[in-house]
């Protein structure tokens, strides 16, 4: 077999994007959050479907922001019970426990990696009083959020669309665009890039307002309503007036630069991704005896080539072929997340015997997919399947 180099993500900043890098850094006199990441959130705003958008420093802390600015818009208090799937990545739930809420675990299914829905109908009849679901659209999966709002219709639904630009709901709109609060990332190993940053959208105005002040350490200046706090806090100096607490999770004006250059390529990049991911299911159904095929529809937007080993064996033979042909692999995400050892004291809700996130745990493995990808390294992981 030849080696490909088949990594994760190759560099994904074109000579275009660098030169209007360095043509910004040029002439520009401005580097941090200014008018070029206003433009961004607005053609990011259209370009999702979602009425406003917040750019900040990473996906994670985008996560954080969110949830903190909805504890305190919503009136929620410490202890309050959040929904979280078992398999995300780590900093969906980090923010629930440092913000002093009581993550709720689920299993999640193999279809779509999102919560276990006979699972979610356990939890409804047992903690009828949470309060917030932080719904993850795992790898690229959109999840079934239309049966979470029948099961817990009075509790906030929020979306982390980390890894997922472009997936869609049921009626062909983006998933994050009607959504009180979606976060996405733009790591360097993602749709897109402005090497680390995300994004926070929303169509409710007053939580957009609340995040803009807790962006910039509760500034009152931030707020498109600052000359109503002037008006009530008289005795107060407007450049340094905080009304909320808040953090620095700005980002700057040339990473706006490359989002906007990057931003341009998106729709192609997820056209590419998919269609990679179509010979891939083509593939693993070829040798479905040796693998559990999640599934496919045109409401996917691929960040991953998941394979769902029938067995452990299986798993780590595919490994070391993997590593000895230069391709680089994954676990599914964080796993088990349970299994980490800073959740070690948590549990999963759950009556069934086995769990679906335990299996993904032991036989998950991905490998990457984007707009790189092409035949060459589809017939070689055809060839290696085929050993098995």
């Amino acid at each position: 077999m030849s080696n490909l180099n088949w990594p994760l993500m190759k560099d994904n900043l074109t000579l275009s994007d660098r030169v209007k890098m360095a043509s910004f850094c040029l002439f520009s006199n401005r580097f941090t959050n200014g008018p070029k990441v206003r433009q961004f959130e607005s053609k990011w705003s259209e370009w999702l479907g979602s009425k406003h958008s917040l750019y900040v420093s990473s996906g994670s802390t985008a996560n954080y922001l969110l949830l903190s600015s909805i504890k305190e818009l919503y009136g929620l208090k410490d202890g309050d019970k959040v929904l979280v799937p078992a398999d995300t990545w780590v900093t969906n739930i980090g923010p629930v426990i440092q913000l002093g809420f009581t993550p709720i675990f689920c299993d999640i299914n193999l279809q779509n990696f999102s919560f276990c829905e006979e699972d979610l109908e356990y939890i409804a009849e047992k903690h009828p009083d949470i309060k917030l679901i932080f719904v993850t659209h795992l790898i690229g999966y959109p999840a079934n959020r239309n049966k979470y709002f029948e099961l817990f219709p009075n509790a906030i639904l929020l979306d982390d669309v980390c890894e997922s630009h472009g997936c869609k709901n049921f009626d062909g709109t983006k998933v994050g665009s009607d959504s009180l609060g979606s976060t996405f990332s733009f790591y360097f190993g993602h749709h897109i890039s402005t090497i680390e940053g995300g994004m926070i959208s929303t169509n409710n105005y007053d939580l957009y307002d609340l995040m803009r002040m807790k962006r910039s350490h509760g500034l009152a200046r931030e707020s498109e309503k600052f000359q109503t706090y002037i008006d009530k806090y008289p005795e107060i100096s407007k450049q340094f007036m905080f009304v909320t607490d808040g953090y620095n999770f700005r980002n700057t004006e040339l990473c706006a630069v490359l989002g906007m250059s990057q931003l341009k390529r998106l729709d192609k990049y997820i056209e590419r991704r998919n269609k990679n991911y179509s010979k891939f299911i083509s593939l693993i159904k070829k040798y479905s005896k040796n693998f559990t095929v999640p599934e496919y529809d045109n409401r996917v937007s691929n960040f991953c080539f998941p394979i769902l080993c029938k067995g452990k064996q299986i798993s780590h033979f595919l490994k070391k072929e993997f590593d000895k042909n230069g391709i680089e692999h994954r676990p599914i995400i964080g796993g088990n997340l349970l299994r980490q050892p800073f959740l070690k004291g948590y549990d999963i809700e759950t009556k069934k015997e086995k769990l679906n996130v335990d299996f993904i745990h032991d036989n998950g493995i991905y490998l990457g997919n984007n707009h790189f990808i092409g035949d060459k390294e589809i017939e070689l992981l055809d060839s290696i399947l085929e050993q098995l």
